[in-house]
Order: structure tokens, then sequence, then C-alpha cells
């Protein structure tokens, strides 16, 4: 095993373009592909199958790419074998949920580095020069647009890629819409139907004919919307891939005539009856580039959302707010703290509709976070200006 240094990078910024190391006594150079802004490995060296698990996870406690070179199963066996040995000494549920939250995001983040260091090569037309590698060309130009050059990418992230592009070509299956939501890689997944009811199914101002749905990403809530009746719906986003992803939703469920995706942050020009946001749910910061689904920096959308809600409504409209109280049982803010921003941004309360989450989390004991996650409540909050009284 031989190997060289790279550049240096962190998380969550753009990773320098470049892989290298030293093969067969020669120096080798590859485009590196990392979707959570991931630098490749400082020393990459070459591996194959007589690489042992406790070898493997001896290099990556180093810091080390191991770029296979063996056969592709035996990469993925590899791969489970480090993860075990990661996950070793995984700690149990702590009632200072606090603490759990901060501890489980360092541990995630440390097992998303040590994971990523098993790498693998694409050739320039995205195929694996490996044994019984699959064909992910599809899945890597939908990803990471067209091929060029070869290149190198960690296998935990290619075997995501590969995942995501089957839930594109599959769909998933939305109750609350009575169709299937084609998900694009990178952009958040509709798989938690019961904030998708709660939208479905909270009583529309009188008179309603117009919505935004702020932060569409896969555009879902949106064709609810649409499919309520609503005649004129306007999704925004800021990412090129949920904006794609979004109208290739609403025409394929033949909502195009009543449903426009643009291109904002935050709000579209205009009022209209109803303005829904479901923001991210917990207000810290996002370590990696893929974390802003789930993670909203100092509550930056929620704040946005609040501040700006009431001049973009129709007299009598109502701003629907979609929000997990899970941050306050983790003691990141407090319902007291959402309240008051509520009433800085000149909002009332009109009602308050709840819902408690299925998702299987929810229901697991060995969760670090199960005791927030066994308490929480999504709710949808119908929020109007306090002028409108």
């Amino acid at each position: 095993m031989n190997g060289t240094e790279s550049n240096p990078g962190t998380p969550g910024h753009p990773a320098p373009n470049r892989a290298t190391w030293v093969e067969a006594g020669a120096a080798r150079s590859a485009a590196w592909h990392s979707e959570s802004g991931w630098a490749p490995p400082k020393r990459i060296v070459t591996v194959d199958d007589t690489l042992t698990a406790d070898a493997a996870y001896r290099l990556a406690k180093a810091g080390t790419g191991m770029l296979w070179r063996g056969d592709y199963l035996g990469a993925r066996q590899l791969l489970q074998a480090l993860a075990r040995r990661v996950d070793r000494g995984r700690h149990t549920p702590s009632p200072d949920l606090a603490s759990a939250f901060r501890r489980t995001r360092t541990e995630a983040v440390r097992r998303a580095h040590l994971l990523g260091l098993v790498l693998v090569p694409l050739d320039a037309d995205y195929s694996v020069p490996l044994r019984r590698a699959p064909q992910v060309a599809d899945a890597c130009t939908g990803t990471y647009g067209p091929a060029s050059e070869p290149s190198v990418v960690s296998l935990r992230e290619l075997t995501g890629v590969i995942g995501a592009h089957q839930w594109r070509i599959e769909g998933v299956d939305v109750p609350a819409l009575g169709a299937r939501i084609h998900p694009h890689y990178g952009v958040f997944s509709p798989v938690r139907g019961e904030y998708l009811e709660l939208v479905r199914t909270a009583p529309l101002p009188d008179g309603t004919s117009s919505a935004f749905d702020i932060g569409t990403g896969t555009g879902v809530l949106a064709a609810i919307l649409a499919r309520r009746g609503i005649a004129r719906v306007v999704g925004t986003d800021q990412e090129p891939r949920a904006l794609a992803c979004a109208r290739e939703n609403i025409a394929r469920l033949g909502l195009a005539r009543n449903v426009t995706i643009v291109e904002a942050d935050l709000f579209p020009a205009g009022r209209a009856n109803v303005v829904v946001c479901n923001p991210p749910w917990i207000p810290a910061a996002a370590v990696t580039a893929t974390d802003f689904a789930v993670y909203d920096p100092d509550s930056r959308m929620l704040r946005g959302f609040l501040s700006g809600l009431a001049e973009h409504l129709e007299p009598d409209g109502e701003g629907w707010l979609v929000l997990s109280d899970i941050a306050e049982h983790l003691g990141l803010r407090s319902r007291s703290e959402l309240l008051d921003l509520v009433d800085d941004a000149g909002l009332e309360v009109v009602a308050r509709q709840d819902t408690r989450p299925v998702h299987r989390k929810a229901a697991d004991p060995s969760d670090p976070l199960h005791l927030a996650r066994s308490k929480e409540v999504t709710s949808l909050w119908r929020l109007r200006a306090a002028s409108a009284r």
C-alpha cells in the first residue's frame, strides 16, 4: 500500500476537486466527488480483498483513504464490518437530552467521516472498474452531471446515490396525495406522512384561490394544495435540484396549469390566501452541505418565514407553519421562544392542529434521542396578521 497527500478541507464547504495518490510507483490523480462537501483524504492508499476489517479501521482512524482495487461486493462487506467497529460502544439513551443530542451529532459526523474513507474508482463513463460492480452511470449522471474524466467517490456516498436513484425511479407513495412523489438526490423525501395529512385536512380560509408553498422541495405540499382545489399555487425554493425535482413532480401529476415553481429565497412576489412553510425542524448548525433539509441554523428559515409572512397574506389570509416540537424536547428552542417570534412578527395564532409521528425511531428505545422522539408532536400552526382581527 502506498499513499500521498491531497488537499485538506472541512465538511460543509466546497471540497477540492482532485484526489491524488501514488500507485505502482507513479503519481495518480482523479476528479473527486462529495455531495456533503468533504475534502478528499490527505493520504490515499490502494487496497484490495486482502485488507482485513481491523486493518481498515486502523487506517480510517489515521484519516487514510482506502481506494479499493478488489471485488466490489468485497468492498461492501468491508464497509459493513468497518461500521460495526465504528459503532462499538455506542452511548445508551440519556435523560439529559441536550447533551445526548450534541453527542449524537458529534458521533454521526465522526461515523460519516470514518466510513467515508472507503473509496471506489469511477471511469470516465461512470462505470466502476471492479469485479461484480453494478451499473451506476445513470445514478451518477443524475447526481453529478455528465462524466468527463475518471473520478473517485466514497463507497458510502455511491451507495446513497444508487439508492436515491432507485427512489427517483420508483417514487414514494404519498397517501395524503393519492399518488407517488419522485425525490431527486439531495432533496428531502416526504416519508413522514403525518405533516402531509395536516396540510390535507386543515380548514382553508373562505374564498381561498391562491397559495404559496415556501421551500417546496419535492413539490409535495404544493401538489396537495392544488389537489384541494386551489386554483393558483406557487412553490418556491433556491436549490437547483429542488426546483428541478418539484417541476418534474408537478408535471408528472398533471398539475402544471395550477402550480408554478419559481426560484426564490422564501417568498415569491405578491400575496396569497394561504402561505405554507415546513422549515427544517432542528435549530442547529448544518455540518455538511446535505444537512440543510433537517437543520435550520439559528432558525434562519423559520425566522424569515414568520417575519415576512404578514406582508404576503391576503386580507383574512392564513400562514400555515408546519413544525415538530422535537427542538423543544431537545432543549434547543422553547415554546415561549417560538411564540415570541410569532408575536414579534405581528402575527397571532388562529388555531393549531397536532398529530403524533409514527416513524420507526419514535418507537425505538435504543435510539439515544428516544426520550425526545417518544414525546414529539407535529403541529400545523394557523397564523394570521394580528391586525386582521
